[in-house]
């Protein structure tokens, strides 16, 4: 019934049929794989890209490291995807964080890929070997499912097979004994190609509980993560391509007690046409299955207390954009998205002295967002003008919460009102090249987020903190404007410096309501102000890349949440940066250091619990062997700088010690 329910995505595809049937002048075949190029005014969002050779060097193998090279980006906390419950890995820029789901937009290739239950990303489950960049525009979007791009998008384009090479991969081990391995096929197949790749992460992981706090039960971080994908490009024809897209994925974690497991599993599979001829097109849909599970062990008798045995989840959507001839000087841009999350969570609670089930809970609803969106770049001589307006017809429906006693007794029967209205959201900004490599540029722009079925539906516990959900949660709404200067006066000298002012209202935070217990609620607002700086030098064999963020950000809180008021969102850091200093003597070798800092930050919305800042060195060097043979040595936080990720009354969590990684790497 689930993939009978999923079909329903195909009429968006089926739209693009007559599109497909124009006629094309004879040409070469050439197939990309990619999207539809850039607009002359995306320079005006202050947007930045991370290339292959930065994704692929990062010293953790992390995506989410890599994207923290970006000034702004944050993740809920400070963990990776080895030792973080995948449920707080949300993304977000510009410190419009404050809970664990993301307002920022990731897609790969188009696709959305946030959690249709939780809005967390599968950040394992993204391999950055098989990517060909990272673009992030920060602020507000209104074009495609733009109602997720709260505080801007994290768009991820998949390599081709003439980036990949026929054959690819490698396998490395850190000195606790951990593994790193991955694969890639990628032939051309006549004027298409195809790749097949995979990954497994494995390993008996880190302590993050500190020495002093450590109990018979404690245990380290262990992680056993594997994923795969396929891909496929085809012509059909000179000017028209098919995409198709497969990936399944495992992730099973454990942390700071044996017994407190998590697991994540995912399949996903999209369908794209993309039209370059006079009339260009992109036409995609797109079919996800989630699941996930959680134990929560007990901080004082260190049995289980909760079991999240079950929490299936299911996405579509699509989109279909079509640009028309519209002048040399203009691009017009018009479409359509959709987008149906649907979940249910299946829990137990459990008695910490019997071990038997106490309490069977269930939870869930469906969410949907139909989108319109009109977008207009024209080219004045050295200036770029651009607005874009979008509209959004939003349901939250079908919600319940319901528990029922060991015996059968119902504890609670709860079945939420349905919801359902539109929302508008706009943008307009300017790009002007005023010589001598000088480009300013200037945005306003709105946007929107649904609140997620996990914050409408699902209370959480992080021992001893119980977070309650809120059916009545309303939308979030970002109003926000940047200013900016990008100078790059030749190929080996960029920079770029933008002040921003942003706000998202009706903010949703993880608000303290009693002793050990929170509730999600709307507050009124966060509002970020702050600046962002970029750097890109080369000189010879060397490079300097750098980002520094910062940022004054406030809740504004009243009624139950006036205690909050004028304070710092939890998680959200004054101060961020890094620099990374590379070497390339000659072809095929490659030497860099990395320095990131992270500011003092809060555990809590009422800024009681402190995390101080961290300082990290992490390294990276590729030096070539023989043939297709090359050695890896990585190292994270080679100064073992103690990051505690998690303070909760000085419980604490930290963060990855000094780890060391070799290896090999090979492509044909």
């Amino acid at each position: 019934m689930i993939f009978r329910r999923q079909l329903t995505v195909l009429p968006f595809l089926a739209i693009a049929a007559p599109l497909a049937a124009q006629d094309a002048d004879e040409a070469e075949i050439v197939v990309t794989g990619q999207g539809l190029p850039d607009t002359p005014a995306t320079p005006a969002y202050g947007t930045q890209v991370i290339d292959r050779e930065a994704l692929t060097t990062v010293p953790s193998g992390r995506i989410e490291d890599a994207l923290a090279s970006i000034a702004g980006f944050q993740q809920f906390r400070r963990s990776d995807s080895r030792s973080a419950n995948p449920s707080a890995q949300g993304a977000t820029l510009r410190a419009l964080g404050g809970n664990a789901s993301s307002r920022a937009l990731v897609l790969l290739d188009g696709v959305p890929l946030s959690d249709p239950f939780f809005g967390y990303i599968p950040f394992s489950a993204i391999a950055p070997e098989r990517l060909a960049s990272a673009r992030v525009t920060r602020g507000g979007g209104s074009g495609p499912f733009g109602a997720g791009a709260l505080a801007g998008t994290i768009e991820l384009a998949s390599a081709g097979a003439t980036t990949l090479g026929p054959l690819s991969g490698q396998a490395l081990a850190n000195d606790r004994g951990e593994s790193e391995t991955s694969l890639t096929i990628a032939p051309r197949l006549g004027a298409g190609f195809a790749v097949l790749s995979g990954r497994w992460d494995r390993g008996q992981g880190f302590w993050t509980t500190p020495a002093a706090q450590r109990v018979p039960a404690s245990v380290r971080a262990a992680y056993d993560a594997w994923s795969v994908e396929g891909r496929a490009v085809a012509p059909l024809s000179p000017r028209i391509e098919l995409q198709a897209r497969m990936s399944a994925w495992d992730d099973q974690r454990t942390l700071r007690f044996a017994g407190a497991d998590s697991s994540t599993e995912g399949q996903d599979a999209s369908l794209r046409i993309v039209g370059r001829g006079d009339w260009q097109f992109d036409a995609l849909g797109y079919v996800q299955s989630r699941n996930f599970t959680n134990v929560v062990v007990s901080s004082t008798r260190f049995v289980p207390t909760l079991d999240q045995r079950n929490t299936p989840s299911t996405g579509i959507g699509g989109k279909i954009e079509v640009r028309p001839p519209a002048g040399p000087e203009t691009v017009l841009r018009l479409g359509i998205d959709y987008r149906r999350s649907d979940g249910t969570l299946f829990e137990n609670a459990i008695s910490t002295v019997t071990g038997e089930v106490t309490e069977r809970r269930t939870a869930g609803g469906t969410n949907s967002n139909f989108g319109l969106f009109a977008e207009t770049d024209r080219s004045i001589g050295p200036l770029v003008l651009t607005g874009g307006l979008r509209a959004d017809r939003f349901t939250i429906r079908d919600g319940f919460y319901r528990a029922r006693a060991a015996n059968g007794a119902t504890v609670a029967d709860n079945a939420f009102p349905d919801r359902s209205g539109w929302d508008v959201s706009v943008r307009a900004g300017a790009v002007l090249a005023a010589g001598g490599g000088v480009r300013l540029r200037a945005a306003a722009y709105t946007g929107l987020r649904l609140p997620t079925l996990n914050e409408l539906y699902r209370p959480f516990v992080v021992f001893p903190v119980t977070t309650q959900a809120n059916a009545a949660l309303r939308n979030e709404r970002l109003e926000g404007f940047e200013a900016g200067m990008d100078f790059a006066p030749s190929p080996t000298i960029e920079l770029s410096l933008t002040a921003f002012d942003n706000q998202v209202e009706n903010a949703i935070a993880n608000v303290t309501v009693g002793t050990n217990l929170r509730q999600r609620q709307n507050i009124d607002a966060i509002r970020a102000r702050g600046i962002e700086a970029g750097t890109r030098l080369s000189l010879g064999a060397f490079r300097l890349q750098g980002s520094l963020a910062l940022t004054d950000a406030e809740a504004r809180g009243s009624g139950a949440a006036a205690a909050l008021d004028g304070k710092r969102p939890a998680q959200t850091p004054r101060v961020a940066g890094s620099a990374t200093l590379g070497w390339q003597p000659r072809d095929g070798w490659m030497v860099s250091a990395t320095l990131r800092h992270v500011g003092a930050q809060f555990e809590d919305d009422l800024e009681t619990d402190r995390l101080p800042a961290a300082t990290t060195l992490d390294a990276y060097a590729e030096i070539p062997l023989t043939g297709p043979l090359a050695l890896v040595l990585r190292g994270e936080n080679l100064t073992d700088e103690t990051i505690v990720t998690r303070n909760q009354a000085g419980s604490i969590d930290l963060g990855v010690p000094r780890t060391v990684w070799a290896g090999l790497k090979w492509r044909l």
